[in-house]
């Protein structure tokens, strides 16, 4: 895909960003402008910060979200996609479809949050306010932090900087570790969380409520990464075995959740199926951060290309539906159908989530149809899939049935955080280094989620619990990987185990019976899944990467050599957000 930079995207003469007048993406342009005769008032500085809402993110939310989300942790099994079936086993390699695009789609959101915060900085006139300035620059520090925290999770290390104008001539520059790209992300939010207002009067727009929650998560990854108290550059942790975290960060966690539940106003939408409905996906009462999506047809980068991948065919799916096979894992569906569950000695069939996140023989989908008295029954309206239950989520049928998809633009937005993983990280925070909570208000925000997927209510809560219910709540929503590789930062051992203990790459599907059960004989050809090591908790770097920049190659043991960043002063005290 073309590079265009922020003011190609934003700015550009006569270009619409939006179809809809209340959308903050609508930025109607009447002549050309430039950066340096744009920031003349609030209203275009507020502009500025809008293509941060989805062009910067095409390429990764366009397969890598739930290839590497999703597929890395098993919650996929795609055995044909080559931009899926090597992170699920394990046979990615520096040349594997993906890297390049993700690596740069996460820096184009770095280097354009970076390009608006310089611009502003420099190019406002004396018509602009302090506080749109400092708002502006929030919400780029915003998407900035979240995108070197998925690039530190993904590849342990990434390249630091703030002024992207610098690197233009100069980009073959070391990177840093990955506990300082965390660090550098936790600033970002932290600063965020302090700047952005509370409410937005364009919805869609993150406030600082979005930057506690990510917060929760954030705080969660830096309780792993280090010894005890506030990371100063010398209290990393080296034993990835040690069984404990960093209980400063995990009570920072636990205050981020809890400023998001206390004080947000963001409530749980009332069905889990309203979460996917067409109609109420985008900005609804539990979505804290979204990528916004623009529906209609040449909207090019603003457009949402992810369902074309997860549609399995051109009756659920506008024209390009390649979805056929990329089926729901064996062991997720396990999850779903038949969770063996220890604390109320039976197992339990989780129908509601399952349903709407996955799609098996003689489901109805009602909303998938345009003749209400002739459902779509997933399986009997049309072939269901050969090796296994295709994936719900995101598909939204045709724009003959939701009234405005188009060909490869489903026209939703993609879900980067929502308050249900906000509930997960608060128990996961408050759990901490214990066997088992049943802290009161962590088992009230549990166990909302639980009655919402019809599912029977906790007493108590192990890690164990806490991991089967945010792989079941979030799955297909680019989390579990992540997920995985936080517990990988102090329980390295067991996470190795886990995912070689899973079954990986299989189908399961018994078109005679349509029964869904593993066995060698419906096991489906496929790449062969590779026995993980410590080594594939983190991505390869590809190698067009390193042919650029040659202090990503890997020295003799497979390590990139990094170097340290040199912080500043903190910018946001924890005690002036908390």
């Amino acid at each position: 895909m073309k590079k265009l930079s922020l003011y190609t995207l934003a700015l550009a003469g006569g270009m619409t960003l939006g179809s809809c007048a209340e959308s903050f993406l609508d930025q109607d342009n009447t002549y050309q402008q430039s950066p340096d005769n744009f920031f003349t008032s609030d209203d275009a500085v507020q502009a500025a910060t809008s293509a941060l809402y989805n062009y910067v993110w095409y390429d990764f939310n366009d397969k890598f979200y739930y290839g590497m989300g999703d597929g890395r942790a098993n919650n996929i099994t795609a055995q044909y996609s080559d931009y899926i079936y090597p992170y699920t086993n394990f046979t990615d390699n520096s040349l594997s479809q993906g890297l390049t695009e993700a690596w740069g789609s996460l820096y184009s959101v770095v280097a354009q949050s970076n390009n608006t915060i310089n611009n502003i900085n420099e190019k406002c006139t004396d018509a602009v306010t302090a506080s749109a300035k400092t708002r502006a620059i929030a919400e780029a520090r915003f998407m900035r932090g979240v995108a070197y925290w998925y690039i530190g999770t993904l590849w342990g290390c990434g390249i630091l900087y703030d002024n992207t104008s610098s690197l233009v001539n100069n980009y073959v520059i070391p990177a840093q570790p990955r506990i300082d790209v965390i660090e550098f992300a936790i600033r970002d939010l932290e600063y965020a969380a302090k700047h952005l207002p509370a409410s937005q009067t364009d919805a869609g727009r993150v406030t600082k409520y979005s930057a506690y929650g990510m917060l929760s998560r954030v705080y969660l990854s830096m309780a792993g990464l280090t010894t005890s108290g506030q990371f100063d550059g010398s209290n990393e942790a080296t034993d990835y075995n040690r069984g404990t975290r960093n209980q400063y960060y995990l009570d920072l966690a636990k205050k981020a959740a809890q400023k998001v539940i206390n004080e947000s106003g963001a409530k749980l939408v009332e069905t889990y199926a309203d979460l996917w409905a067409a109609k109420s996906i985008n900005n609804n009462s539990e979505a804290l951060f979204q990528l916004q999506f623009i529906a209609g047809d040449g909207v090019g980068g603003a457009g949402q290309s992810m369902t074309r991948f997860l549609a399995w065919s051109t009756m659920v799916g506008d024209t390009n539906a390649w979805g056929g096979a990329t089926y729901c894992s064996w062991d997720l569906w396990e999850e779903f159908k038949e969770y063996a569950d220890a604390n109320l000695g039976k197992t339990v069939d989780d129908a509601i989530r399952r349903h709407n996140s996955v799609a098996s023989y003689g489901e109805a989908y009602p909303e998938l149809s345009a003749d209400a008295n002739d459902p779509y029954v997933y399986g009997v309206t049309e072939s269901a899939g050969s090796q296994g239950a295709n994936i719900k989520k995101y598909v939204i049928g045709t724009k003959k049935v939701n009234g405005f998809s188009t060909v490869n633009n489903s026209g939703i937005n993609t879900y980067m955080l929502r308050l249900a993983e906000v509930y997960l990280n608060y128990a996961e925070a408050v759990l901490g280094n214990s066997e088992s909570t049943s802290d009161a208000d962590v088992l009230k925000y549990f166990n909302q989620l639980r009655r919402r997927a019809g599912v029977p209510e906790k007493s108590k809560l192990t890690f164990e619990d806490i991991r089967h219910e945010s792989r079941v709540e979030l799955a297909f929503e680019g989390l579990y990987w992540y997920q995985l590789a936080r517990r990988s930062y102090y329980q390295q051992q067991e996470v190795v185990n886990y995912v070689n203990s899973q079954n990986r790459n299989a189908s399961y599907y018994e078109a005679s019976t349509h029964s869904y059960k593993l066995s060698d004989t419906y096991v489906a050809p496929g790449s062969g899944v590779a026995v993980a090591t410590a080594k594939n908790l983190i991505l390869p770097m590809a190698d067009t990467d390193q042919a650029k920049n040659p202090y990503l190659k890997t020295d003799s043991n497979g390590n990139i050599t990094t170097v340290r960043y040199e912080f500043g002063e903190r910018e946001v005290k924890v005690e002036e957000i908390f």
